[in-house]
């Protein structure tokens, strides 16, 4: 078994080797494409760069989390949960933003969204009261919610996040169904293609029926 060989980089400048090591922390960034990353910045005029760090900056500063759903958003509803064409009585929980992103790029869901902030995973210590579970609660209490869909990721954790939340919703005078498995098992929605996953929304299905085939 051949060893690999690791590229060791001797750096010109200490100020290129700072702007590497950061870009280097951003997730999927190794060193290398951090510092092609870099070297392409320095190829760019100082406004390009300028107008690049400010949004940055300014995206970091400005953005806020929705209110209502926790989606992220330039103010203080997001303009799903603002928008009164939207379906006000059917709410689709998720697990971030990433997968509101997906499902609204299917054009296939016309209601609100609850966004968790993450699945219940022992492994990692994250629990319930790690997510934003009482939020919803509360929502159902409030609301016109008729239905509720679980669109979880088709994993272990996500099953258990999904069955928490039947049992937390189940009193309520409200569906709770569960997206259909068109979307494999250990999928993330992010990574579904568009077509699999709004088929998956229309054809989702009583939690209640799900409980049964286990």
């Amino acid at each position: 078994m051949q060893n690999k060989i690791k590229i060791v980089y001797i750096f010109p400048s200490r100020l290129l080797e700072g702007a590497v090591n950061e870009l280097a922390k951003l997730p999927g960034i190794g060193r290398k494409s951090a510092l092609r990353l870099a070297l392409h910045l320095l190829k760019c005029t100082p406004e390009e760069v300028e107008q690049f760090g400010a949004a940055l900056v300014r995206m970091r500063r400005e953005m806020k989390r929705c209110s209502s759903c926790g989606n992220i958003s330039d103010s203080e509803l997001c303009e799903i949960c603002a928008n009164p064409k939207r379906d006000q009585g059917l709410l689709c929980v998720v697990e971030d933003i990433r997968d509101v992103m997906a499902i609204e790029h299917t054009a296939q869901f016309t209601g609100l969204y609850h966004v968790l902030g993450g699945i219940i995973s022992p492994m990692e210590g994250v629990g319930p009261e790690d997510l934003s579970t009482d939020q919803l609660i509360q929502r159902n209490r409030n609301g016109n919610i008729r239905e509720v869909i679980l669109a979880l990721p088709a994993t272990i954790e996500g099953d258990t996040t999904n069955f928490y939340l039947y049992k937390k919703l189940k009193d309520f005078p409200i569906t709770v169904t569960v997206i259909a498995r068109g979307v494999s098992v250990g999928d993330a929605l992010e990574y579904t293609d568009e077509v699999t996953l709004g088929r998956s929304i229309l054809n989702r299905t009583p939690y209640e029926q799900v409980l049964t085939r286990k």
